[in-house]
C-alpha cells in the first residue's frame, strides 16, 4: 500500500523524494525507517539544497587541519601545538516558538560541537534578528531569547563575548538565532566523530531520551512555518539542562585529554538524535553498526523505537569507545555522575540494524542514508527587489545642516546603532578569566591559555545589504568581519558561516542563496581566509515572506602579543583621527541599504557596493600599522557611517573629537553613508608622516579628520554635541 502524504509530510519528505529511496531500497521502508530517512534527507541534516553551493567555497590553507564538513566542527593549527576550533549554528524554527529553551538549547548544541571534537569551549558568540522592538511579539522573542542564551551560557561557566543584535520588519516573525562557539585543545588530543574498529562499542553518554524534540530536524527546520504549526511544533523544540551539560563537558574534555588512546571517536546527538549520530559517525568510517534499544535510558514509559531514534533529547553525547577499554571509560563518566550505557557495537558491515526485544525494527544502509538527492536549482532575482535596488537615489533632499545634530542623536538611538549593553550586560563575559576585550567595541579578543597569543572573534551580516544585492552583500559581510579582527591587531584566519534564508525552492530565494554563495568564496579568496565549518538555515518563511537573505559570517584572527592589542575608543586627548580608505566625500549611492535611508526616508533601496581590492589593502595597511606601534586606536566604518564610527570612538574612550577637515559633496553621504574600506584611526602627531607613507605603500587614501580633546565635546562638520549628550542618545536602550 502506498504510504499516505501526511506520513511523508511529517517527515518533510516530498513523494519524489519518497520514490527514489524505495528504488535505492529495493522495497518500502517501515515506519521507523521512513523516520530515520526523513531527518537524515532534512535539508538541516542533508544540504540537499545547499551542497552543491558549498563546493564553491574555499576550504583549504596552511593551518587547517580538518576537511570542511567532515567533523563537528573546524579546526586549525595556532602554534606550540595548540590548534582553535569553531562552529556556528541556527536555531531559528525552535526560537520562533519556544525563544527560551530555542536559544538556551542552541547554545547547548553548539558547545557539544566543540568539545566533541575534545576542545575545550572558550568562548561564546551570537547573531541575532527580530522584528521592530516596538512589535509586541517580536519584544517577547527578542527578550526570551537574550534570557535564554544568557541563561544557559552563564550556567556552563563560557563567556559570552560578542555577537550583534539586528532589528527589521524583514525579520518579523522569524528571529534568525545563531550561535557560534570557540574552543582550544592540543593538536594531538583532537577527536574524529568516526565508528571505527568492528566491535568497539557504541556508548550512550549523559541525559536520559525523552520525547522532547522529535522530528526537530525534519519538522522545524524543513518546510515548516514556525506561525502556522505553532502547537503542532511546540513538542519538537528541545528542553536543555545546562548543570547537566557542565558536567558531560568537563567528562568528555578530561577524556579527550587525559585518556585519549581509550576512544576511537565522539559525537553529540543534535539534529535526528540517535539516528545522526550513528549512521553519520559510521558514514565517515566506512563501517556499519548494530544498536539495542533496550539498553538506551528512557525518562519516559512506552516510547517507541520509532520515538527513540528520533528524539532530540539535550545533553546526550555518543562515545565510541575501545572494546578494552570500556570499562575505563564508564568509570570515568561514573566519576562525573553521568549515565553511560553500552547501546551497540560497531560492525565490518554497511548497515545501521536498530533492534528491540530481539527483533530488527530498522536496517538502513549508511551509503543511502547519508547521500540524499541534491539540487541545482534555477535561480532568478524578484523584479520588485531588483526595482528597489536600481532606484536612483540623487533626486532625494541632502541632509539639512541646520538639523544635523539633531538628526544625528536619532541615529544614535535607533535599534541597530543604539548599544547592546541590555543585551550583554546579561552574559558573563568575564569566566575562565581569559577575556581581553569585551563585547561592544569591533571584534572581542580572548587569550590562548598558557601563551602571549590572543584569539580576536567577531560575527557579522548586514541583511538589508543582502536583501537589496546578495553577492555584494555576503562579500561586504566577509569584509566587515576582517576589517573588525584586523582593528583589534589580529590577522583573519578562519571563517565559520551560518546562511539564512528562505525557501530555497522559490526561484528568487534560491538567487539570492546562491549570490550570497558566491560573494563568500570570492571575499574569502580574496583575503585569504579559509571557510572552516557552518551551517545553512533554510526554509525561515512564515506566510509565505522569507526573511532577508542573512549569511551570517563569524571569524577568528590570530594575535601574537594580547597586550599590543588595539581597542575602538580614544585613548586620551592629543592624538591626530583619519579616515582610512574611502575618501571623505562619498556618493548618494553609498546610502543604499544603510540605517540613515531607512530612518530619513523610510526607504531600503539602492546598490550596495564592495571593492574587494581596496578592502584587501585596507586590511593590510591596518594590520601593518599596527605592527609598526603607529595605531593608538582603530574602528571600522559601518552602521551608521562615518559620524557614528566617530561617535562610538569617543563614546567608549577617555577623550572628545574636534573635527577640522571640511566636508565636500553631499553631507548625507559623507556623514552616514555605509561605504566599505573604511576605517577611523588614532595616531601620535609624530608619527603623521609614517602613517602616510605606509598608507601610500599599500595603496589606502589617508583624510586628516581633527583630532581628539580633553573637552567632553563632539564637533565634526555641522555636528556639535556634548558627549554627555551622545551617550544619552546611544545608551537608550533597545
Amino acid at each position: 500500500m502506498p504510504v499516505d502524504q501526511s506520513a511523508l509530510d511529517a517527515v518533510a519528505l516530498s513523494r519524489e523524494e519518497y520514490d527514489l529511496l524505495v528504488e535505492r531500497l529495493g522495497r518500502e521502508p517501515n515506519e521507523v525507517e521512513l523516520g530515520m530517512f526523513g531527518s537524515l534527507w532534512s535539508e538541516h541534516c542533508g544540504y540537499k539544497n545547499s551542497k552543491p553551493l558549498l563546493r564553491l567555497l574555499p576550504s583549504e590553507g596552511e593551518r587547517v587541519l580538518t576537511r570542511a564538513g567532515a567533523e563537528n566542527a573546524g579546526a586549525l593549527d595556532i602554534g606550540d601545538g595548540l590548534c582553535v576550533v569553531l562552529k556556528i549554528e541556527s536555531h531559528n524554527h525552535p526560537s520562533a516558538i519556544e525563544p527560551y529553551q530555542g536559544a538556551a538549547t542552541g547554545v547547548g548544541g553548539i558547545v557539544r560541537d566543540i568539545f566533541a571534537m575534545g576542545a575545550y569551549p572558550r568562548a561564546i558568540l551570537d547573531s541575532l534578528r527580530f522584528g521592530p522592538p516596538s512589535d509586541p511579539q517580536s519584544r517577547y522573542l527578542f527578550e526570551g531569547v537574550v534570557a535564554g542564551i544568557g541563561g544557559y551560557g552563564n550556567c556552563l561557566g563560557i563567556p559570552t563575548v560578542g555577537g550583534e543584535t539586528f532589528f527589521s520588519e524583514g525579520y518579523r516573525g522569524i528571529p534568525l538565532v545563531n550561535a557560534m562557539c570557540v574552543g582550544i585543545a592540543r593538536a594531538d588530543r583532537l577527536v574524529s566523530a568516526r565508528a571505527e574498529g568492528p566491535g568497539n562499542v557504541l556508548l550512550l553518554v549523559g541525559a536520559d531520551t525523552g520525547r522532547d524534540g522529535i522530528h526537530g530536524a525534519s519538522g522545524l527546520a524543513s518546510r515548516t512555518d514556525p506561525e502556522a504549526r505553532f502547537e503542532e511544533m511546540r513538542p519538537a523544540v528541545q528542553v536543555g539542562n545546562p548543570f547537566l551539560e557542565k558536567l558531560l563537558m568537563e567528562a568528555c574534555c578530561e577524556l579527550a585529554a587525559e585518556h585519549r588512546d581509550w576512544i576511537v571517536g565522539m559525537q553529540d546527538l543534535g539534529a535526528a538524535g540517535l539516528t545522526s549520530s550513528v549512521v553519520e559517525c559510521c558514514a565517515r568510517a566506512g563501517t556499519g553498526a548494530v544498536l539495542d534499544l533496550e539498553r538506551v535510558p528512557r525518562r519516559e514509559a512506552g516510547m517507541t523505537p520509532y520515538e527513540v531514534m528520533l528524539s532530540e533529547s539535550q545533553e546526550r553525547m555518543l562515545v565510541i569507545a575501545k572494546r578494552e577499554h570500556v570499562d575505563d571509560v564508564r568509570e570515568l563518566f561514573k566519576r562525573w555522575e553521568l549515565h553511560c550505557e553500552p547501546i551497540g557495537e560497531v560492525t565490518a558491515g554497511d548497515e545501521v540494524v536498530v533492534r528491540e526485544h530481539g527483533r530488527v525494527v530498522a536496517r538502513v544502509p549508511v551509503r543511502i542514508a547519508t547521500q540524499p538527492p541534491e539540487y541545482r536549482r534555477e535561480g532568478r532575482p524578484d523584479p520588485a527587489i531588483l526595482a528597489l535596488r536600481d532606484r536612483d537615489l540623487s533626486p532625494l533632499p541632502d541632509l539639512d545642516p541646520a538639523r544635523a545634530s539633531e538628526m544625528f542623536l536619532a541615529l544614535l538611538r535607533r535599534p541597530n546603532i543604539v548599544s547592546k549593553r541590555p543585551v550583554f550586560r546579561q552574559y558573563d563575559h568575564q569566566v575562565l578569566a581569559s577575556t581581553i576585550i569585551p563585547p561592544g567595541g569591533d571584534a572581542s579578543l580572548i587569550r590562548v591559555p598558557g601563551t602571549n597569543r590572543g584569539l580576536a572573534l567577531t560575527t557579522d551580516c548586514n541583511g538589508r545589504f543582502c536583501y537589496l544585492d546578495p553577492y555584494a552583500g555576503a562579500a561586504l559581510a566577509v569584509a566587515e568581519a576582517a576589517r573588525n579582527i584586523v582593528c583589534t591587531g589580529a590577522w583573519p584566519i578562519a571563517v565559520t558561516d551560518c546562511l539564512n534564508f528562505g525557501n530555497p525552492e522559490r526561484p528568487e530565494v534560491y538567487f539570492q542563496l546562491e549570490q550570497a554563495v558566491r560573494g563568500i568564496a570570492d571575499a574569502c579568496r580574496a583575503f585569504g581566509i579559509p571557510v572552516v565549518s557552518g551551517n545553512v538555515s533554510l526554509y525561515n518563511e512564515t506566510e509565505g515572506r522569507a526573511v532577508y537573505p542573512t549569511p551570517v559570517i563569524g571569524m577568528v584572527g590570530l594575535i601574537e602579543d594580547v597586550a599590543r592589542h588595539t581597542k575602538v575608543g580614544f585613548p586620551r586627548a592629543g592624538l591626530q583621527v583619519w579616515l582610512a580608505g574611502a575618501p571623505l566625500e562619498q556618493p548618494v549611492e553609498s546610502l543604499a541599504g544603510s540605517e540613515y535611508l531607512e530612518m530619513a526616508h523610510g526607504l531600503v533601496a539602492g546598490r550596495p557596493r564592495v571593492d574587494l581590492g581596496a578592502e584587501r589593502a585596507l586590511l593590510g595597511f591596518l594590520l601593518a600599522a599596527h605592527e609598526q606601534g603607529l595605531l593608538c586606536s582603530a574602528h571600522d566604518c559601518s552602521e551608521g557611517g562615518l559620524a557614528v564610527a566617530l561617535a562610538e570612538c569617543a563614546l567608549l574612550g577617555s577623550a572628545g573629537f574636534a573635527g577640522t577637515a571640511t566636508i565636500p559633496g553631499r553631507l548625507d553621504a559623507a556623514l552616514f553613508g555605509e561605504s566599505g574600506a573604511r576605517a577611523v584611526i588614532a595616531a601620535e602627531r609624530r608619527d603623521a608622516e609614517r602613517l602616510r607613507a605606509l598608507a601610500s605603500a599599500h595603496g589606502v587614501p589617508l583624510t586628516l579628520l581633527g583630532e581628539t580633546v580633553s573637552e567632553p565635546e563632539f564637533r565634526f562638520g555641522p555636528l556639535g554635541a556634548m558627549v554627555e549628550a551622545l551617550r544619552e542618545a546611544y545608551e537608550a536602550g533597545i
